[in-house]
């Protein structure tokens, strides 16, 4: 699935797996992950290692079930915790508060600081702003009802990571990770 055009950039965009319901008085921001939200997580790490779309890159929200879906993400990469481990290079992983209930030109903001050497960068954040930055980056193939959880969205352009605008990267796959 990746493209050997040394100029392609790869925004692989995934809504947090299944969470826990939140009780009376929960913090939204700390909800774990349900049994099968572990599941799917390493499945979506399956799928993009299976894609070929290792990330360079990892931008997370700093929110419990998107910090542990990268983590189950990077178990089904790999076959290893995302700490350590013998499967191969590591990417740069930023845990960033502002993906948290975010607009999709705040997450937008958060890809154009992205180092220019990444190739492939993955996402992780939360409904309505990564459904709605991915309907900002292709209009006409994002789904108008959204990503459900643990679905990628794979962007894929020739624009540097700062010049990334609306309309200006296609989606070229999707997928509904499942475990």
């Amino acid at each position: 699935m990746t493209d050997a055009h040394p100029e392609t950039r790869n925004l692989v965009l995934l809504r947090h797996a299944k969470a826990e319901q939140g009780g009376e008085g929960t913090d939204d921001a700390h909800r774990p992950l349900c049994a099968r939200g572990h599941a799917d997580a390493a499945a979506a790490g399956a799928w993009l290692a299976h894609h070929g779309l290792l990330p360079d890159v990892v931008l997370c929200s700093t929110a419990l079930r998107t910090r542990q879906t990268w983590h189950g993400v990077a178990m089904g990469m790999t076959g290893s915790p995302p700490e350590g481990g013998p499967a191969g290079p590591r990417p740069t992983v930023r845990y960033e508060p502002g993906a948290y209930d975010a607009h999709p030109e705040e997450l937008l903001a958060l890809v154009r600081t992205i180092d220019a050497t990444a190739r492939t960068a993955l996402l992780i954040a939360h409904n309505p702003g990564i459904s709605l930055l991915s309907a900002l980056l292709d209009p006409e193939g994002a789904d108008a009802e959204g990503l459900r959880t643990t679905e990628l969205a794979v962007h894929r352009g020739t624009l540097s990571w700062t010049e990334l605008a609306p309309a200006r990267a296609p989606i070229t796959a999707r997928h509904v990770a499942r475990g």
